[in-house]
C-alpha cells in the first residue's frame, strides 16, 4: 500500500494571510466583477505590498514592462493599462511579496518540520534569498556560495557513468533564452532527458496535431476571435485558468456570436462575466452572458461526442445531396487539402448511435443541437484545455476534433481554427526552443552545426519515464528549472520515493515548495529572479522573451529591485552550471549570460522562424512565429491535412473497473480551485464553486450521494483502482453536493494526485490520465 501522509487541512498561516472559515455557500455573482477587485486588494495586502504591487501591475503586459508570469493567453494590443486579471495579480503579488525566506528561516526549521506544513503555508513564507544546501546532520538547509553550489553539481554530473543518468526538468515559466541555454547545456552534456510540464498537460495536442495538420500548435490569432461567429469551448475553465480569455468571449457574445461550453461542469466564467473595465458590467447583478448552450459529457466522453457530431454532419450532407440542396461538407476543401476522408467517412457510417450516446454521456438531442450549431457556423473556432488532454484516448480526441473542423474547412481561414489553450506563460515557447525529450533530427543537425558538437540522438525520458527511472536507480541526478515537480506529477508517494533515491536534487526557484523538502542525498535550492524583477548584467538591464498560446513572441522587462542581492537570473544559473560542468567544451557559457541578445542571435542561427530575432522582437507587441497550417501548408507525410480514424475505446481502466465494481465505481477528475495556479496555492477559497476555507473536498452529484448512501458534508476516503497491486488512497475529503454528471466526481490537485497511477497515461502522449481515474469511496477512517 502506498499512501501520502495527510497534511492538516486547515493551516495556520501568519495573521496577514487571512483564511475563510470552512463553509460551502452558493456564489451568485458573475465571474470577475467586484469579487475580483476585492481579491486583488486582499492579495496585495497579504503580501505586504499595497503600493508597490499596484505600481508593478501597471507595468504588466506593457511594451516596456514584464509579461504576466501566470497563464499563456495572449494580449490584445500589449498596451492596455489594465491588461491583467485576478489570478495574474495573485502570481505577481506572490512574486513581488515583501516576505523573505532567509538562511535564518532555514536555521529555525528542519526539513521534517517544514514537510508537515500545507502547500499554502509553504507558499506564504515568501521569496528565497540565498543559495542553500541540505545538511543531513542537522536536517536543515544551510547557506552555500554560488561557486560551491555549481561545483557540487559538476562533481555529481561527472561522477555519473552515463549522461542519461541525469534528468533536467523545465517549468513553463522559463524564458526562451533560459530554456534554449538549458537545452544546449544538457545536450552538450550528452542527454535528451527533458521531462517538462508539457508532458503533464498538452502533450496530446503536441502529438496529435502534427499527424493531422502538420504542426503541434494552434492555428488562430486573437484577430480571428473578432471574426468568428461560433466558438465551441471544450474541457476548460477560463475564469480560473486563463481569465483574460473572458474578455474575448465577452466581446464575441456582445456582437452575437454563439458560444458553446462542452464541459462536465457549468463553470461560472462560462455562464456570466462582469468585466472590471466596463462599468455597465459592474453595475449589472448578472454581468454578460457568455455561453448560450452547455453540453455536458461524462468524463472521458468527448471522443464519442465529437465522433457523434461528425457522424451527424455526414448524415446531414447525405440528406442534402439526396434532396438536391447545398452540401454541408466543404467538398472542394476536402478534395484539395485533405487525405483519407473516405476511410474516415466509412468508419463514421459504421459507428453505432447507441454506443455514441452511451459513451458520450449526453443525449441524442444534445448531439443534434451541437451539430446544428456547428453547421450553421460560417467561421468556427474550437478551443480546448486539459479536459480533453488528460485521458487515455486524449490524442484520438484531439484528432477527432480536428477531423470535425476539417469537414467544413474551419482550419486555415479567417475567423476559424484550432485553439489549444496552454497553461504556464511560456510552456509553448520552451518546447519551441528545444525543451523536448524527442527532438527531431533536423533540429539536432542544426544545433550541432551551429555549436560544433554531435548532440545525442536517442529519445530521452519524459515525466513518467523519469520517475520510473529514478525508482529503478537509473537516474541519480535531478535538476529542476522552476516548478514543483513532486506535487505536479502523478502517483505522489512514489514520486517522493523516486526523488529520495537520487544522489543530488537541484531546484531553481523563487519560492519554497514541497519539491525542495523531498530531496536526494545532496540537495540544493538556488534562488532565482522573477519575471517582475530587473535582470541587470554588465551590459545593462536585460529582457527575456516568451511565446504565448497563439505563437506571438514578445519581450519582457522586469521593473522591481531583486528580492535579494544573492538572487540570480535563470540564465545566469544555467550558465553557471554549464561553465562548472563543461568549462572546456568550446561554448562560452558566461559570455552568453552577459547579454541575452547573444542568446537570441544563437536561437536565430538554429531556427529559421526566429530570423532577425532581436530586431523583430524589439517592436512593441513582438512578432508572430508563423504556423504553417494556418496558411494551409500541411507538413504531414502526405502533404495534406489528414483525417484520422479512431474507434471508441473499449478497454480502459474505467471499463475494467466498471466491469468489476459496477455502479460503486466513480470516475474522478482532478481540477484547480480558483485560488491556485497549477500546484501553487494562493488561498483556500474556490469562490465561483462556493467553497471557502478548505481544499479537501469532493464534488459529487445528488444522484450519486443517494445511490451510494452518503450525505452532503460526510467525509470519505478514496481508493483508486489499478491493476499493479499497489493500493492508492487519499483520505479525509468532505462531500459537496454539486451539479456534476452522475458517475463523475471532482477534487482538487495536488491533493488527489496520489490517486493517479504512474502507468495510467495517454496513448502515444504519456500524459497522466488525471481527468479519468476510477475510484471507490468509503466513509473516512480519519477525523475530519
Amino acid at each position: 500500500m502506498v499512501t501520502l501522509p495527510r497534511l492538516r487541512s486547515q493551516p495556520s498561516p501568519p495573521s496577514e494571510c487571512p483564511v475563510s472559515s470552512p463553509k460551502i455557500e452558493e456564489y451568485n455573482a458573475p465571474a470577475a466583477g467586484w469579487g475580483a477587485l476585492k481579491n486583488v486588494a486582499v492579495h496585495l495586502l497579504k503580501e505586504r505590498i499595497p503600493g508597490k504591487g499596484a505600481r508593478t501591475l501597471l507595468a504588466q503586459n506593457q511594451p516596456d514592462g514584464f509579461d504576466c508570469p501566470g497563464c499563456a493567453w495572449p494580449d490584445r494590443e500589449h498596451t492596455s493599462t489594465f491588461e491583467f486579471c485576478e489570478n495574474g495579480v495573485k502570481a505577481v503579488a506572490a512574486e513581488t511579496t515583501a516576505k523573505r525566506v532567509t538562511p535564518e528561516f532555514f536555521a529555525r526549521h528542519t526539513v521534517a518540520e517544514l514537510l508537515q506544513q500545507s502547500d499554502y503555508e509553504l507558499e506564504g513564507h515568501g521569496r528565497l534569498t540565498h543559495p542553500m544546501a541540505y545538511d543531513a546532520a542537522t536536517d536543515t538547509y544551510q547557506p552555500i556560495a554560488w561557486d560551491d553550489a555549481f561545483a557540487l553539481i559538476a562533481r555529481h554530473l561527472h561522477a555519473l557513468d552515463d549522461p542519461n543518468r541525469a534528468a533536467f526538468y523545465t517549468s513553463g515559466r522559463a524564458s526562451n533564452e533560459a530554456a534554449f541555454l538549458y537545452q544546449l547545456f544538457v545536450r552538450r552534456f550528452g542527454t535528451n532527458n527533458f521531462p517538462d510540464c508539457s508532458n503533464m498537460c498538452h502533450e496530446p495536442t503536441s502529438v496529435g496535431l502534427p499527424e493531422t495538420v502538420g504542426v503541434g500548435k494552434g492555428t488562430v490569432t486573437l484577430e480571428d476571435f473578432d471574426q468568428a461567429d461560433t466558438l465551441i469551448l471544450f474541457g476548460q475553465n477560463p475564469a480560473t485558468n486563463h481569465p483574460r480569455m473572458l474578455g474575448e468571449l465577452r466581446a464575441a457574445a456582445k456582437r452575437g456570436a454563439t458560444i458553446v461550453s462542452v464541459n462536465p461542469l457549468r463553470e461560472r466564467g462560462l455562464e456570466r462575466f462582469a468585466s472590471p473595465q466596463h462599468m455597465l458590467d459592474m453595475l449589472s447583478p448578472k454581468g454578460v452572458t457568455i455561453s448560450s448552450v452547455f453540453i455536458r459529457p461524462t468524463l472521458g466522453g468527448d471522443l464519442a461526442l465529437l465522433k457523434g457530431v461528425a457522424k451527424r454532419v455526414l448524415e446531414l450532407d447525405d440528406e442534402a445531396v439526396a434532396a438536391g440542396g447545398a452540401r454541408v461538407l466543404d467538398v472542394d476543401f476536402i478534395a484539395e487539402h485533405t487525405a483519407h476522408f473516405d476511410a474516415f467517412a466509412a468508419d463514421l457510417r459504421r459507428e453505432s448511435w447507441d454506443e455514441l450516446v452511451t459513451d458520450s454521456g449526453v443525449s441524442r438531442d444534445d448531439i443534434e443541437q451541437l451539430t446544428q450549431i456547428y453547421v450553421r457556423g460560417k467561421a468556427v473556432i474550437a478551443t480546448w484545455g486539459m479536459g480533453l488532454t488528460q485521458h487515455k484516448h486524449a490524442v484520438a480526441t484531439v484528432q477527432m476534433l480536428t477531423n470535425l473542423m476539417l469537414m467544413r474547412c474551419n482550419i486555415g481561414r479567417p475567423g476559424a481554427g484550432l485553439c489549444p489553450v496552454r497553461g504556464h506563460s511560456n510552456v509553448q515557447g520552451d518546447r519551441t526552443v528545444g525543451i523536448d525529450e524527442k527532438p527531431t533530427p533536423e533540429f539536432l543537425d542544426r544545433l550541432g552545426q551551429v555549436f560544433g558538437f554531435e548532440p545525442p540522438r536517442h529519445h530521452g525520458y519524459d515525466v513518467v519515464a523519469t520517475i520510473q527511472a529514478m525508482l529503478d536507480g537509473k537516474v541519480k541526478v535531478f535538476v529542476g528549472l522552476g516548478g514543483n515537480f513532486v506535487m505536479a506529477a502523478p502517483d505522489t508517494p512514489r514520486v517522493f520515493d523516486a526523488m529520495r533515491a537520487c544522489n543530488l536534487t537541484v531546484h531553481i526557484a523563487t519560492k519554497l515548495n514541497r519539491s525542495h523538502l523531498v530531496h536526494g542525498r545532496d540537495a540544493l535550492i538556488l534562488p532565482t529572479l522573477g519575471r517582475t524583477e530587473v535582470h541587470g548584467t554588465a551590459a545593462g538591464p536585460q529582457g527575456v522573451t516568451v511565446e504565448d498560446s497563439m505563437s506571438m513572441v514578445h519581450l519582457s522587462y522586469g521593473i522591481n529591485k531583486p528580492a535579494s542581492p544573492e538572487c540570480r537570473s535563470e540564465i545566469e544559473i544555467v550558465a553557471g552550471m554549464a561553465h562548472a560542468a563543461l568549462p572546456d567544451c568550446g561554448i562560452r557559457w558566461l559570455w552568453y549570460a552577459e547579454d541575452y541578445a547573444r542568446i537570441r542571435d544563437a536561437i536565430a542561427q538554429v531556427y529559421d522562424a526566429f530570423h532577425d530575432f532581436n530586431a523583430r522582437v524589439a517592436k512593441p507587441g513582438g512578432f508572430h512565429l508563423g504556423v504553417a497550417s494556418r496558411e494551409r501548408i500541411w507538413l504531414t507525410a502526405s502533404g495534406k491535412a489528414e483525417f484520422k480514424v479512431h474507434g471508441l475505446p473499449k478497454d480502459t481502466a474505467i471499463h475494467r473497473a466498471r466491469a468489476k465494481y459496477g455502479d460503486r465505481m466513480l470516475t474522478l477528475m482532478t481540477t484547480r480551485s480558483h485560488d491556485q495556479y497549477n500546484t501553487t496555492v494562493y488561498g483556500l477559497d474556490d469562490r465561483y464553486r462556493g467553497v471557502f476555507g478548505q481544499r479537501r473536498i469532493l464534488f459529487i452529484s445528488a444522484v450519486d450521494l443517494q445511490r451510494l448512501g452518503f450525505k452532503p458534508d460526510e467525509f470519505v476516503d478514496l481508493t483508486s483502482l489499478w491493476d499493479d497491486g499497489i493500493e492508492r488512497r487519499a483520505e479525509g475529503f468532505r462531500l459537496v453536493e454539486y451539479d456534476i454528471p452522475p458517475g463523475c466526481i471532482g477534487g482538487y490537485y495536488p491533493e488527489t494526485n496520489p490517486l493517479v497511477p504512474l502507468d495510467s497515461y495517454a496513448d502515444k502522449a504519456r500524459t497522466p490520465t488525471s481527468k479519468s481515474i476510477p475510484v471507490l469511496l468509503e466513509r473516512s477512517r480519519v477525523a475530519a
